[in-house]
């Protein structure tokens, strides 16, 4: 049997300001994936600089980080066994048009730089963006 883990996962400005919420937390409730931290957060400069750090040096860098800034997210802690796997399948391909039909991007994304979630990459950063965005007393089930 696969271990339980946590990821980090949010609903982008353009998820929230589209309706899309309620729709993207049912998918993963459906799915068994269970909630354990959730709240709307309309992050800071110095939160979305933090969040993405590692792509200081890229070009798409202050974009990403003005629209993170743009407006409110809601950001989550999902539990369950492989749980960065089973939720970036199911969010789909980061470029919405590459996004297969019955994923979230595949459905609701309209293009790269607006695609609606994002979920952690991998264990290092999921423990990274869990750290930065949710406080353990936020979370339920410790």
């Amino acid at each position: 049997m696969s271990q339980t883990t946590r990821t980090l996962v949010f609903v982008k400005p353009d998820g929230v300001r589209r309706g899309l919420v309620g729709e993207i937390i049912q998918r993963f409730e459906k799915r068994g994936i269970r909630i354990v931290g959730l709240k709307m957060v309309h992050p800071t400069r110095e939160l979305a600089e933090k969040h993405y750090a590692v792509h200081r040096d890229k070009p798409f860098f202050e974009g990403v980080v003005n629209f993170i800034t743009s407006g409110p997210v809601v950001a989550m802690v999902l539990e369950c066994p492989n749980a960065i796997e089973v939720t970036r399948q199911m969010m789909g391909a980061t470029n919405p048009i590459n996004a297969a039909p019955g994923t979230i991007r595949g459905d609701f994304g309209l293009d790269i730089e607006q695609n609606i979630i994002h979920g952690s990459s991998d264990p290092e950063a999921a423990e990274y963006e869990l750290n930065l965005w949710f406080k353990p007393e936020e979370l339920v089930g410790q």
